[in-house]
């Protein structure tokens, strides 16, 4: 009688992580944020010097890093490159490029060195959302790990990033980030 009462236990605890996943980060859809303003156009909100400021959580939910970027967003009409130079406190550098490409229809193809493959994303209404595979460097562990990014434009230009990094669909870390142009 144990068996089956532990077998029911297990799967009620799975049901409620289902409906945790499918009602958290992990549920929003680009649809959700039809219509919301400012619109986003990375054409426009990645482009010219940024900067940016964010930390990085482990698993535990404590502030693994921080991090200070300087970007470059350069566009030529649908196909722009976003370069980015990072300054971790803890004194570790990190240069890397985004090549974007934008479709009519607001459709977003990603590709970078540290990418396995290409992202895909969509931006619609006030949100950028993107997801991709990334290899992260050795310093890092040097594990592949499953990216989905939201970034949110606020009504004064400002970028607010979210990304979760999942390794076997477990979160693993999570990003919060701001970025705005250089001299805002």
């Amino acid at each position: 009688m144990a068996e089956p009462l532990a077998l029911i236990l297990a799967l009620i605890l799975l049901a409620l992580g289902v409906l945790k996943w499918r009602t958290g980060f992990m549920a929003q859809r680009p649809a959700d944020y039809s219509g919301t303003v400012p619109a986003a156009d990375i054409r426009q909100h990645l482009s010219g010097p940024l900067h940016c400021e964010g930390v990085i959580y482990g698993p535990t939910g404590r502030v693994t890093s921080r991090f200070t970027a300087q970007m470059e967003g350069r566009w030529n009409g649908n196909r722009g490159t976003l370069d980015e130079h990072f300054h971790y406190a803890g004194g570790n550098r990190q240069d890397r490029q985004w090549r974007l490409t934008l479709g009519n229809d607001g459709t977003i193809r990603a590709e970078a060195d540290d990418l396995i493959g290409t992202g895909t994303g969509q931006q619609e209404g006030a949100s950028v959302h993107l997801r991709y595979r990334i290899r992260l460097p050795e310093h890092a562990g040097g594990w592949a790990l499953d990216v989905t990014d939201w970034m949110y434009v606020m009504e004064n230009g400002t970028i607010i990033n979210r990304s979760q990094f999942r390794k076997f669909g477990i979160k693993v870390a999570e990003l919060v980030a701001t970025m705005r142009q250089a001299g805002a």
